[in-house]
């Protein structure tokens, strides 16, 4: 069922304004590309395939919200082409917002939350990467490209939800051969940006002492090319000329062997044809066997379209061809290229990655040996027979559900009961939104975690502080700020990021300060304004006064 919602919805479960039989409905998408639905109607529904008005489609991953744009009206029909409501983003612009050391899922929270006006999405990743970017004047969806080019992944829109993912579609098992499901295979080439021999040059024309990187594969013809890169360093406070200079080097030769790695290779893409079954989206694994062109292969699909009345597929590409993406050119990852990785990044996805391992065994191992009982008024799920002997049980009623590791008439140390609340001793999230967290220590930071962060905003959606591994640092309205940290102790800046007053080695330094009203010296001597006046009480003089104190 097509349907067709008002401009200001956001919510999709009735039938809309109107349900729609149309002439066409084809839905394409890419990975990180493209994302869109064409439609043809009849002059009927002239009244509701209006501009900016939503159509709600059906999709291989259910309904989606596409939003109509510059429809156009023939003598017969209407066409329209509907992006998916995710490039409202363009229209969200970031003044100035600054993410430093998080993870996507915290890039993609900071630069949502900094919108003008403010955002309808929600941001989600499972992306563990360490990395930094300053937005200044770029729209939401100019945003989340570069959050695309740094940290990686894939694309997810759904609704007003905006994800990054580490990894995206499945493996149902789906092969294609000719032959048999197969109509029609196209392989195209792409050298156009193949390089196997590259001078990189960097910030302010630095290039590597080595000048090449060269990369493993070389072809009969010279692939040779220079690329400038943005590099986006800055000189730490203090920092000598020559030592933040052999950083650059460092983070050049980084850019320049990703980019070879990655574009020492041709882009081959296949496009397809094909009666497909259990193909569920983008990033869906298949296995491609076609004799007469040599062809046999296990890929990812990275574009479909999709016949919406009909609903199946009517053409599919992969390979690895990365054309279209949201900034024109979206650099993928390669575990080859990721040997500077920090040694606390690794131990900390290390053990993210076991975790989430951890859980996913541990639940499947115990599908073979898991028992149900119905006891009228609650169900049981136990880990052996008879119940009574079992240690592992999960209670549901109408009360919530339960959980205990000491049997059935154990202690049910876990719960999430029906008014919402959930009672854990250990929770992992990715994203957790809450209006208060009570608790004796909140820790954060540590060996594995060591970009713990806390935000303070204000009741305008401003930062106004921040705890992370610097410290604690506090903004004000005109630019300054305070630092308390452990290597500098508490250090006052203008706007300017001049130092203004600090404490160093138990000495409190100012470069300027104002007294309102007295200072008093070691507990001896006080200094304190003085007024002479005469008899007709006329001000004779003005100055400072200097008096013993009581002691």
């Amino acid at each position: 069922m097509i349907r067709v919602f008002s401009s200001t919805d956001k919510t999709f479960l009735s039938n809309g304004d109107k349900v729609i039989n149309p002439l066409k409905a084809k839905v394409h998408k890419e990975d990180n590309g493209d994302y869109y639905l064409d439609l043809e109607a009849d002059l009927s529904y002239l009244e509701w395939l209006v501009q900016g008005n939503i159509v709600v489609a059906p999709t291989p991953t259910g309904d989606q919200p596409f939003r109509i744009n510059n429809a156009e009206r023939t003598r017969k029909k209407i066409v329209v082409k509907a992006y998916h409501v995710f490039y409202d983003s363009v229209n969200y612009l970031i003044e100035d917002s600054y993410v430093v050391d998080k993870n996507c899922n915290d890039a993609l929270d900071h630069l949502n939350t900094a919108t003008e006006p403010e955002s309808p999405f929600t941001t989600i990743s499972d992306i563990s990467n360490i990395d930094s970017y300053r937005c200044v004047r770029k729209s939401l969806n100019e945003a989340i490209g570069v959050v695309l080019e740094r940290w990686g992944g894939h694309l997810v829109r759904d609704g007003f939800s905006i994800g990054v993912r580490e990894s995206i579609g499945a493996d149902n098992g789906v092969t294609i051969r000719y032959g048999k499901n197969l109509k029609e295979i196209q392989v195209q080439e792409d050298w156009s940006k193949v390089v196997t021999k590259l001078l990189p040059v960097g910030s302010n024309g630095i290039l590597l002492p080595e000048m090449y990187i060269v990369a493993d594969t070389q072809y009969t013809i010279p692939y040779t090319k220079t690329v400038s890169f943005n590099q986006t360093l800055e000189q730490n406070e203090g920092e000598s000329e020559e030592s933040f200079n052999n950083r650059l080097i460092e983070d050049l030769r980084i850019l320049a062997t990703n980019y070879i790695m990655e574009n020492q290779y041709p882009k081959v893409n296949y496009t397809i044809k094909a009666n497909v079954e259990r193909v569920t989206d983008i990033g869906d694994t298949i296995e491609v066997i076609d004799e007469r062109l040599g062809i046999n292969l296990l890929t990812h699909i990275i574009s479909f379209d999709y016949d919406c009345i009909l609903g199946q597929f009517t053409e599919i590409n992969f390979g690895n061809e990365t054309v279209g993406k949201l900034s024109g050119l979206i650099n993928s990852i390669n575990d080859a290229t990721t040997d500077k990785i920090d040694t606390s990044i690794n131990n900390l996805e290390v053990r993210v990655n076991n975790n989430i391992t951890d859980a996913y065994y541990k639940i499947w191992d115990m599908m073979g040996s898991s028992y149900v009982f119905y006891n009228g008024d609650c169900i049981l799920v136990v880990d052996q027979l008879p119940k009574e002997s079992a240690r592992n049980c999960i209670l549901i009623n109408s009360g919530g559900i339960a959980f205990s590791n000491s049997g059935i008439n154990g202690q049910f140390n876990s719960a999430w009961t029906i008014d919402g609340t959930l009672n854990m001793e250990a929770i992992n999230v990715i994203n957790l939104v809450a209006d208060m967290i009570k608790g004796g220590t909140l820790k954060l930071g540590s060996n594995l975690d060591e970009y713990g962060t806390i935000e303070i905003y204000n009741e305008a959606n401003k930062q106004i502080g921040v705890m992370d591994k610097q410290g604690l640092t506090m903004y004000a309205n005109d630019g300054s700020k305070v630092q308390l940290n452990p290597d500098e102790g508490l250090v006052g800046y203008d706007a300017q990021d001049n130092r203004i007053y600090w404490i160093s080695d138990n000495e409190f330094h100012m470069k300027k300060s104002v007294i309102e009203e007295e200072i008093t010296l070691c507990n001896k001597m006080r200094f304190i304004p003085i007024t002479i006046t005469d008899a007709n009480n006329n001000i004779v003089n003005d100055g400072i006064g200097l008096v013993a104190t009581n002691n």
